[in-house]
């Protein structure tokens, strides 16, 4: 399985947030770069930055932290956060995201996610982010009563191959991922799926890499590697990927 250090930006800065929520962060590094420098130093061979600003205001806000991220640390990027037009989807792409990650417009806007799947192919990724069960939508602000393993069915009717499923209620708590949920979004997905959420141990990363689901090709960290739970190189150790 790939690691995917986290780089979630708001205000310029890399932050975390406590189980998605504004009002409760963490700001780790003054600049984004700070962070990417750090984890590929360390060994990353792929990064996740979610545009926090972005996915609250509906529009990309962090593309010029993804033009330097891209362009000094020279690794594959997946970006998310706003991407709720084919303009913005475009943007994030000629920015250098290898992998533009749709959220919010996936489940409101049939067209855009046609449009997007047609024109990118498997570079499109959607977000699964989950609380209390159900789907949870506009920078996880608002629920609704959208199961997540029929959300993924419906969605790969649609050719949808990649999901990014976290799970909002246990992100950024260092409590573990919850085990059961992974198995039932792993029964659902025909394509790939990366998890993330609550992520604290090297033996949340050894419990998920044991379940051997063939089709969850990586796991997302973010606070554990800020709060030095953990080292990139002993992550890749955990999920088997090593150097």
């Amino acid at each position: 399985m790939i690691l995917y250090p986290a780089i979630d930006i708001l205000d310029g800065r890399a932050v975390r947030l406590r189980q998605g929520r504004f009002d409760d962060e963490t700001v780790y590094r003054d600049d984004p770069l700070e962070a990417a420098r750090d984890w590929v130093d360390g060994g990353a061979r792929y990064l996740h930055v979610v545009d926090l600003e972005g996915a609250r205001s509906g529009e990309p806000r962090a593309l010029e932290h993804l033009e330097r991220i891209v362009g000094e640390c020279e690794v594959p990027v997946q970006y998310g956060g706003g991407l709720r037009s084919i303009e913005a989807v475009r943007a994030a792409i000629a920015a250098g995201a290898a992998r533009a990650v749709i959220g919010t417009a996936a489940f409101r806007d049939v067209d855009l996610l046609d449009t997007a799947i047609g024109e990118f192919g498997t570079r499109i990724a959607v977000a699964i982010d989950v609380r209390d069960g159900s789907i949870s939508t506009e920078g996880w602000t608002e629920s609704t009563a959208l199961p997540p393993a029929f959300a993924v069915l419906r969605l790969q009717d649609r050719g949808v191959r990649t999901f990014i499923y976290t799970d909002a209620d246990r992100d950024g708590m260092l409590e573990g991922p919850d085990l059961d949920a992974v198995r039932e979004v792993a029964g659902a997905v025909r394509g790939v799926f990366i998890y993330s959420g609550g992520i604290g141990s090297l033996d949340d990363l050894r419990a998920l890499a044991a379940m051997r689901h063939v089709n969850m090709g990586g796991v997302i960290v973010g606070k554990a590697l800020y709060e030095k739970r953990f080292t990139v190189a002993e992550a890749l150790d955990a999920l088997g990927n090593g150097r």
